[in-house]
Formats: C-alpha cells, structure tokens, sequence
C-alpha cells in the first residue's frame, strides 16, 4: 500500500502567507473556509488533487482548513509513541452521522419490529453474529465460503483449518462481548477476547490472550513489504492497556464523549497500540462492540461492521494512516467509522425488508389457509421459505435449533412436524438425522391449501 503524502508543516505555510501580506491573509479568511470542505474531512493526499475555491493556492486552501481544525481540535487520553495526544475535531459531518446512529441504533425514536419480536429476535441476532465472525475473520486472511462457514457454525461442526477456526473463534468472542456488555472493562476481559478469538489459531500458542512480549513486530502491506505503522513498545503496553479501560468505564469524563465517538476511540486505540502479536484487528472491532452495547446502543449486536469493511479493507487502512500522517488527528478514522456504521444499518434495513418480503411467500398460503395457519410456527415459516429459495440446502436439528436459538426439542418438533406434512424430506447424514426439500414442495404447499 502506498503512503499517504503527509501535509506541508503548518508552521511553514503561516510563515508564507504573512510574507505574502495582510491583503493575502484577509483573502483567505473571508472565503471563511471550515473544516471539512462540502461535507469531506479531507487529508491533504486527497486536497492537492482537488481544485482550490476562488484563486488559492492548494498551500493556502489547506492553511484555511487546518486553521479551522485547530480551533475545534480536542485531546484523547491516549498519545503516540511519541508521547504526543491524539486529537479530534466534530464538524458538522460528525455530527450528523451521529444523530443519524443514535436516532437508529439505539431505538429511541423507530426498531425494527423483527428485531424487537421475542418470536423472530434470535434469529436475526444469530444470523448477525455469524456474519460478522466471518467477515471479520476474512479481512484478517480467513478463506472459507460464507456458506460453508455459517453451515460450520449452525451446525456445529468442528471447524476444518485454521480459517474455519478464525471463523469460530469469532463467533464465540461477539457472544462473550454479548454476554459481557454491562461489564466493567478490564484488562482481564480483554485478554479473554484475544483469547476466544486466537486460540489454536497462532503460531506462538503462548502467545494467546497475553500481551506481546517483543518489539520485533511487522505491521505492513505484506504485498510489497511496505512497513504502515510502528506500534509502542512492549515494556508500555500493561500501562497503555490500563489508560484504555479507565477511559472506557469513565461515565462522566470532562470533556465529554459521544458514546459513538468513545467506542470508535476504543477500537482506534488498541489497534494503533498493537498489544498482540496477532489477532489486534479481530480484539479491536470486537472491543468496539462492546462498548457500543455497554452504551445501550443495542441496535448495533444486529450488524456487522466488517461486512462493510471488507467491501474496501483499504479505505479501513487508509482512515489509520491519514490519522498517523496529521498530526495524531482521529477525526479522519472517526469519520471513516461513522460511514462505516451507518452504512451497515442501512444494510441490515434492507436485509430485514428482503426478509419481509420473503416471508410473505408463505404467509399468503397461510392467510388462505386457517388451519396450516394454526399448525406452523414462526421458525417453521422461516425454513419454508429458504426451503423455497434454495431447493438444494440441507437443514439439521443442530443447524435449526443454532439458527432461532432454541432448545433441541424444539428443534427437533419443528423438522419432525414438516416432515409429517410432507414438506421436508427426513434422511441420514453419517450418524444424525438431516432433512432435505422435496423438489415440488410449493405444489405441497400449495396442496395443503385445498
């Protein structure tokens, strides 16, 4: 990956605009340039490609911005290897993301009725843990197929590779995140995250749910051994980690932090401070988690950020650099975040409107049917209809009682009723039951109408 080209020094642009005089510096002011240009917190890698307003160098049009970011700039209680503080600012970009994921992540003003139905909330949580487990674990290497993998985990089978593992591993971590969320963060918890998510998955298996022992640590583009960042060293890393918590339990802290911006500044954290030697990436998005839920945004347990991350894991790189490459300044990484977040409500919005639709295919049979109406529950609906859209899929009782989270009985009823109205085929797969769509099941359902 290419580095981002750092901005001029702020303190040489002022020395250049003074010794072109007053009526240079007014010129500037009076176009009252603010931080984030149309809407865009640009880095200057971007800007020196754009065309200036009015008659403006790209050296002065930056001069403006920065100079608007300076006065809005804010400290984190966490600093560089350097011993310098991160910084952010809020502009009105961040401010409106904000309100956007407060007014939909946290329910106050509008839920989705799926996920807040006892009936069908399980579901939807089971199926957006799974995804983000695996697309977490691809961005770090995992290589399986989503399909293979959510098979794998509903029907809890032992995974095959270390990529099946990464995958399962991540699934049981945004579970402990799930179980854990009104928990006061310690370093202990965070070391039994890494632990979840690493084990039998490392090279140095001592390594799992500890602290990196080494300086010697490559962060990089391993395509072209470019080198991206150089974390801090080991011998800071139990003080970094103990500054980390005290910031994520603080309620009231002066100043002020958007639960949003506090949980992204978490996940930013530990990924800069690389405290592992593997697994930081998977630890980091994981922390963000919970520290959303922590915060009562109980909305976010229903989306994966990495499925969005995973669509442009260079953006996701570029947001950490442009942070490194100015002066320490986390808005950049914020904003990405923020982006980030919403567009996975967005996604889980139109995942539940698919659904909905779907489920109509059954529904309409049973709206004409009282009696089938009676006879099929909520989680018998939901199989019909991927019975429906995907004639070929295979369904267990463990991979039915993994996908609504529901006891094996339950389970079991549920595939034996459909098999007894002749909607499901039962066979053998090795030493458990399996069940298989028969190849006219809509004239069945159609069938059972009359």
């Amino acid at each position: 990956m290419k580095m981002p080209v750092s901005p001029p020094p702020f303190n040489d642009l002022i020395a250049d605009i003074v010794q072109k005089g007053a009526s240079r510096v007014m010129a500037i002011t009076a176009l009252n340039i603010g931080p984030a240009p149309k809407g865009n917190y640009y880095h200057w890698d971007k800007l020196r490609h754009l065309k200036p307003p009015g008659n403006l160098s790209h050296e002065e049009w930056w001069y403006g911005i920065k100079s608007a970011r300076l006065a809005l700039y804010r400290p984190i209680p966490h600093t560089d290897v350097y011993g310098t503080s991160f910084v952010f600012t809020q502009p009105d970009i961040v401010q409106r993301l904000l309100h956007q994921i407060t007014r939909d992540a946290s329910g106050v003003i509008q839920s989705p009725e799926a996920v807040t139905n006892p009936q069908t909330k399980d579901t939807y949580l089971v199926n957006s843990l799974i995804e983000e487990a695996i697309t977490s674990s691809q961005l770090e290497g995992a290589s399986t197929t989503r399909k293979v993998a959510k098979e794998m985990i509903r029907q809890k089978r032992k995974p095959l590779g270390k990529s099946e593992k990464m995958i399962i591993n991540n699934f049981h971590a945004m579970q402990f995140v799930s179980e854990n969320k009104d928990e006061e963060l310690t370093p202990q918890m965070i070391f039994e995250l890494h632990r979840l998510l690493t084990i039998d998955t490392m090279e140095n298996p001592a390594a799992v749910g500890r602290l990196r022992e080494s300086d010697d640590i490559y962060v990089g583009d391993e395509r072209d051994a470019t080198t991206l960042h150089i974390p801090p060293k080991a011998a800071e890393l139990n003080d970094r980690l103990d500054r980390l918590c005290t910031f994520a339990n603080e309620d009231s802290s002066d100043p002020f932090f958007h639960p949003v911006i506090k949980a992204i500044i978490l996940h930013f954290m530990l990924a800069y401070d690389h405290p592992f030697e593997d697994g930081n990436g998977r630890t980091a998005r994981a922390l963000f988690y919970w520290c959303m839920l922590n915060q009562g945004y109980w909305l976010i347990e229903f989306i994966s950020i990495s499925r969005i991350l995973k669509t442009a894991p260079a953006k996701y790189s570029r947001a950490y650099l442009h942070t490194e490459t100015d002066n320490n300044d986390v808005t950049y990484f914020i904003t990405h975040q923020l982006n980030v977040i919403t567009a996975a409500i967005r996604d889980l919005y139109s995942y539940l409107e698919r659904k909905s639709k779907e489920i109509h295919t059954v529904e309409a049979v049973l709206k004409r049917s009282p009696s089938l109406r009676n006879i099929l529950n909520h989680r018998q609906v939901a199989l019909l209809n991927r019975a429906l859209k995907k004639p070929n899929s295979l369904f267990t009782i463990e991979s039915h009682r993994s996908s609504h989270n529901v006891v094996y009985q339950t389970a079991r009823s549920d595939l034996l009723d459909l098999v007894e109205l002749a909607l499901l085929i039962k066979g053998k797969s090795g030493k458990s039951f399996s069940f298989t769509v028969p190849e006219d099941i809509k004239k069945r359902l159609d069938s059972l109408d009359q």
